[in-house]
């Protein structure tokens, strides 16, 4: 093969590459926009229940007790 010839060549192949890449990280950051803009609307496919409700509250209570205790310098 001649030089010009080689060089084209591999210049179009790592074109193609680099494409092939963009294109690969386009489609994930619109994947993970999209599952952001899902969280920010709060979309929930299941319903809460009162007992799911009062757990969650028991251990967000637990979680600033302990934090109290850290910043008290109390060890548990």
């Amino acid at each position: 093969m001649s030089e010009p010839l080689t060089v084209l060549m591999l210049s179009s192949s790592a074109l193609l590459g680099l494409t092939i890449l963009a294109s690969a990280g386009l489609r994930g950051w619109q994947g993970w926009l999209e599952l952001k803009r899902l969280e920010l609307s709060g979309a929930r496919q299941e319903p809460r229940s009162a007992a799911g409700d009062m757990i969650e509250m028991a251990d967000l209570k637990e979680r600033v007790r302990k934090l109290e205790a850290i910043a008290s310098c109390v060890d548990l």
